[in-house]
């Protein structure tokens, strides 16, 4: 950029003032002020918009060697599960072959669990009776009805 000092700065101002004139000269020190604004606010976009294209073209290249690693890590993953797969069914097959010779009602999956059926309403308690007796514990609840009726005097009817 062009190298300018004070004693530059100072000799550009004296000649402009000399040949614009002292009415004119703060009108054009505007505007020149507003263009060298305009184009110092140009390059930084530029600039900018330079460093935004750099930034996506790296973001580029590690999106596709993050691809890449992905993909070889799938590629090896599903070559060592197919390969246990493979092992796996050799063993089975080899399990299977030897227990049919020997007998041939060979049932290889264990009987399917069922379910007892039991209802769940009809449970006990885990506390004993004896227990429930000793500390009062009331086995048969009521309403507050039922008892105001079950230990009404005898005498009185409704």
């Amino acid at each position: 950029m062009l190298d300018f000092g004070i004693d530059k700065i100072a000799l550009i101002g004296a000649v402009a003032l000399v040949v614009l004139g002292p009415e004119k000269l703060p009108r054009v020190a505007r505007t020149v002020g507003h263009l060298l604004g305009k184009a110092q606010r140009y390059v930084a976009d530029v600039k900018a918009e330079v460093n935004r294209s750099i930034e996506l073209e790296e973001l580029k290249k590690m999106k596709t060697n993050m691809e890449d690693a992905a993909r070889d890590i799938h590629t090896s993953v599903q070559k060592e599960v197919d390969g246990a797969n493979a092992a796996f069914n050799d063993v089975w097959s080899d399990v299977n072959g030897s227990n049919s010779i020997g007998s041939s009602s060979y049932d290889p999956l264990p009987p399917m669990y069922k379910h007892p059926n039991k209802n769940w309403r009809l449970k006990r308690g885990a506390t004993p009776q004896w227990y429930k007796q000793k500390n009062q514990v009331r086995r048969n609840v009521q309403s507050g009805a039922a008892r105001v009726a079950r230990f009404r005097p005898p005498g009185r009817g409704l």
